[in-house]
């Protein structure tokens, strides 16, 4: 799916909803400006939440290949963007994911495409975190995995505290990650 050029089914209901959210914000939708506004949303939003019909276990096995190496494998700065499932506004920033080969290895670009699955559907930014750390464990059952999200909220830079420059952390991990060493490798390695 492009999902740029074909959607999903239920895009012209979408777009009627939003005509009527906007008659009910106090808007006339059939003003020029407002004219095109609810199908450009609906199909806005498909694009966000397009990580509702991908499968991120098969992107990773697509490109899974047999390779002795046990070191450990970082992606950092994978850039992401998401919507809240509170508020409906994005929150953004950079995943960091490290993770130690036992007998196989996934192509590099596979780890980003497994962010973007996940950061393309209404999340809060625990989950997201646990989602990549877990999809990563049980398909290529690893020595260790371990993510680190690092966000910025529009929900809390729009709106309530209204605080421009905080930073939300979360991070996950497993197996030979669980030591402090090996996480403190990780940690120093991603913010080099």
């Amino acid at each position: 799916m492009n999902p740029e050029t074909e959607y999903r089914e239920g895009l012209e209901q979408l777009a009627s909803n939003y005509k009527e959210i906007l008659s009910l914000l106090g808007e006339d939708p059939t003003r020029e400006g407002l004219e095109k506004t609810p199908m450009r949303v609906a199909k806005a939003m498909q694009v966000l939440t397009r990580g509702y019909g991908m499968d991120a276990h098969k992107v990773l096995t697509d490109a899974l290949f047999k390779e002795d190496y046990s070191q450990m494998v970082i992606v950092k700065d994978i850039d992401f963007f998401s919507l809240c499932e509170h508020h409906m506004l994005p929150f953004y920033g950079k995943v960091h994911v490290a993770y130690i080969p036992n007998g196989y290895i996934t192509g590099l670009s596979k780890i980003a495409r497994v962010v973007d699955i996940f950061s393309h559907r209404l999340q809060v930014q625990e989950r997201m975190t646990l989602q990549i750390k877990e999809c990563i464990e049980q398909t290529l059952k690893p020595l260790g995995v371990m993510v680190v999200v690092e966000a910025k909220h529009m929900c809390m830079q729009m709106r309530g505290v209204e605080k421009q420059n905080s930073i939300t952390t979360t991070s996950d991990f497993c197996g030979a990650f669980n030591q402090a060493k090996t996480r403190q490798e990780f940690m120093n390695l991603i913010h080099q």
